[in-house]
């Protein structure tokens, strides 16, 4: 009696592909809503808009970068190809930025430069995890994968430019902590370690 064959849905790559469809879909439905709640609130509520707008989405922000964390292990044990250090410095610094300069500092987050960081990170996230997403199943367009692997190029330096604008997000509060501040008033300066992911 010869082997029995695996149904499709058992095989391992068959298991591989179907878990990296959902993360990646997952990941395109939080930075889709992201920046379309972004969106609509700018053209409702005008500049008032940013202000509040780590209030509005930083919940839905800080789930979709602690998922996205899962990308590291992904890489490690290869079920994803890219490279381990870029993507590692990648994370970090949004890490960084996201939790230890501007969730933990109030004054950092009525800043015009959080809307503007978020609307670049989502806008990239969107084209890569829709990238990712069809590239899994076999689906390729020539316009995405024309914008997965040049959008970084004018946006990365956007970022740079935003994030320097004072410093880094919350550069000034760095300078001058208020007294409940604690230890994140040392928070690290801002590590320029925009790389793009190899697909």
């Amino acid at each position: 009696m010869g082997p029995v064959e695996l149904p499709a849905w058992l095989q391992p790559r068959y298991r591989k592909n179907a878990y990296l469809f959902i993360y990646y879909l997952i990941q395109f439905c939080g930075h889709s809503w992201i920046f379309t709640n972004m969106t609509v609130r700018f053209f409702s509520f005008g500049k008032d808009s940013m202000v509040d707008t780590f209030y509005a989405i930083g919940l839905v922000m800080r789930l979709c970068q602690s998922i996205s964390l899962l990308e590291l292990l992904h890489i490690y044990v290869g079920i994803e190809s890219d490279h381990l250090l870029p993507r590692f410095l990648q994370l970090t610094e949004r890490i960084i930025i996201l939790f230890v300069v501007i969730t933990s500092q109030e004054e950092v987050q009525e800043k015009y430069v959080v809307c503007v960081l978020f609307i670049f990170w989502n806008l990239l996230d969107m084209v890569r995890y829709t990238y990712s997403m069809l590239s899994v199943i076999g689906i390729s367009y020539a316009v995405l994968t024309w914008l997965s692997q040049t959008l970084w190029m004018p946006v990365y330096p956007l970022c740079v430019l935003a994030e320097g604008k004072q410093g880094f997000p919350g550069g000034e509060v760095v300078k001058n902590p208020p007294a409940n501040a604690g230890d994140t008033a040392s928070s690290p300066g801002p590590g320029r370690s925009h790389m793009p992911r190899s697909n």
